[in-house]
């Protein structure tokens, strides 16, 4: 056996041997004499072991030729266009587009001429194929001009392809997903910038259904999909594919997807970590019954971007915590004695040494259908047994201790003095707690009365007594720290102090 052949068994190829021989032969006429056979075969394996691709991951613009394997998920319809030969002559071509998947990912595939005629006859969704080609940067993304495909019949690829997905059945380069599911919560439309100067649109919403919840990423001419929708309604996203963020998996939805409502039962229960044993620097969901509010806040960004953020506590059977809203989550419709679901927040330092959540642009906030609920994991509370364990009673009553009314946890609240974005890294500032606590008490109809320490001496004036926060409005000089008494009428959660002293 020669040298040539000896470097031709080590191959793992579907190039022919007599094709390998004379690539060397060639190479050895290219070099002018500068390589021996050998030399030769060794750059000839080299480029052809360059164009294996492992997975489908593995595939960048630019490469001369790669080869690989993966499922078909999906099959375009085949377009023809008008083709012009060297000779001038014109002529029809075709094209099919079909998307190849395996465990690492997706990729588009064209396939042109007999092989796009071809699939009509012979291929299906679910069909293994084994494809060369040359990859390029196409409008939608990657893909790869086939110049050969052949089915494997015997090789197996590990990728689910369902008509209908649940969210447990998401797996990474999954494409023509349909799913139903409900919405949990919305986002507005951002713009940017792409590489080639031109805008691009994106939005998002979340959806669940009773194997969990993803995340949608709607892109360009859907993006406005996002704003038609409320939480709790009912959609199928049509034609979807699944990608990676963040080491989570979302479904997105492009040219060819589309999202619709729907007149179908879903339900959602999330899986929720109770209050007490939520930990410093993680991410959970937690769930709760609202006993504190504090009205929205705006704040100036260090780029001179104006954020906005809202605090409220919830409590459940194991305890209660403060939720700081960012940015669009400060705008949920959120009151006293909701059930709300908060998911992906993190878990940071707040005032006073006390754990907060922060609700950022990867949570979600969602208000339980129903009334009010005592606290604790959710799927665990039920309003009429709540009731019953509460004496009849309902409203904030319903979330104490004691039966009595409701009230915050000792800490401060996170009054804003941020400088950063509001995508939950944002810092919060406080100030002392009042050493008198005690306080509200109604002189006359609308008329409160307030003791606190001043934790925000700018407009409104914000003072915290200990056990919540309550803004005013006053023309008083107050410094912060400061323990003032002020009484007024109170609006929204407002008290236009008439005297404070």
């Amino acid at each position: 056996m020669g040298v040539i052949e000896d470097v031709y068994e080590d191959l793992d190829t579907d190039v022919a041997y007599e094709e390998f021989e004379a690539a060397v032969e060639d190479k050895v006429e290219q070099m002018g004499g500068l390589a021996d056979e050998e030399t030769a075969a060794m750059l000839i394996a080299h480029e052809l072991k360059d164009g294996e691709a492992d997975t489908i991951a593995d595939i960048e613009p630019g490469m001369d030729e790669v080869k690989f394997l993966g499922k078909v998920t999906s099959i375009g319809e085949i377009r023809t266009f008008d083709r012009e030969g060297d000779d001038g002559e014109e002529s029809e071509g075709r094209v099919c587009n079909v998307e190849i998947a395996d465990a690492s990912g997706s990729v588009r595939v064209a396939l042109w001429d007999e092989m796009a005629v071809a699939t009509e006859e012979e291929l299906e969704v679910g069909d293994v194929l084994r494809v060369a080609g040359r990859p390029k940067e196409g409008y939608n993304g990657l893909e790869v001009s086939a110049n050969k495909v052949e089915i494997d019949e015997d090789a197996e690829v590990d990728v689910q392809v369902l008509d209908t997905y649940q969210v447990e059945d998401l797996t990474l380069g999954a494409s023509d997903v349909d799913l139903v599911g409900k919405v949990l919560d919305t986002d507005s439309v951002r713009t940017f910038d792409r590489d080639d100067g031109s805008e691009g649109r994106v939005a998002n919403l979340t959806v669940g259904d009773e194997t969990g919840r993803v995340r949608i990423t709607l892109w360009d001419g859907k993006a406005d999909l996002a704003e038609e929708f409320e939480p709790g309604e009912v959609v199928e996203i049509v034609d979807g594919y699944v990608r990676e963020r963040d080491g989570d998996l979302e479904l997105h939805v492009g040219d060819r997807g589309s999202l619709e409502r729907v007149d179908e039962e879903v339900e959602y229960v999330p899986e929720t970590t109770d209050i007490a044993d939520v930990e410093l620097d993680r991410t959970v969901d937690i769930a709760g019954g609202v006993i504190e509010t504090d009205p929205k806040r705006t704040f100036d960004r260090d780029d001179g971007s104006e954020g906005q953020v809202r605090n409220v506590r919830i409590k459940d059977e194991t305890g209660e915590i403060r939720v700081a809203l960012w940015g669009d989550k400060a705008d949920a419709d959120i009151d006293l004695a909701d059930r709300v679901v908060f998911t992906d927040v993190e878990i940071q330092d707040g005032w006073q040494d006390d754990l907060e959540a922060s609700a950022n642009w990867r949570s979600t906030v969602s208000v339980l259908d129903g009334d009010a609920a005592t606290g604790g994991s959710a799927g665990s509370a039920d309003p009429a047994d709540s009731a019953d364990a509460a004496g009849d009673e309902t409203g904030l009553g319903a979330f104490s201790d004691d039966g009595g009314s409701a009230g915050g946890s000792d800490g401060g609240s996170s009054d804003a003095d941020v400088g950063s974005d509001d995508a939950g890294s944002a810092a919060v500032s406080g100030g002392a707690t009042g050493s008198g606590g005690a306080a509200a008490a109604t002189a006359e109809a609308g008329e409160v009365e307030f003791t606190g320490t001043v934790v925000q001496a700018g407009e409104p004036v914000v003072l915290d007594d200990g056990r919540k926060t309550k803004s005013v409005e006053t023309d008083a000089n107050l410094r912060l720290g400061e323990e003032v008494t002020v009484r007024g009428t109170e609006r929204d959660g407002t008290i236009d102090a008439d005297e404070v002293f």
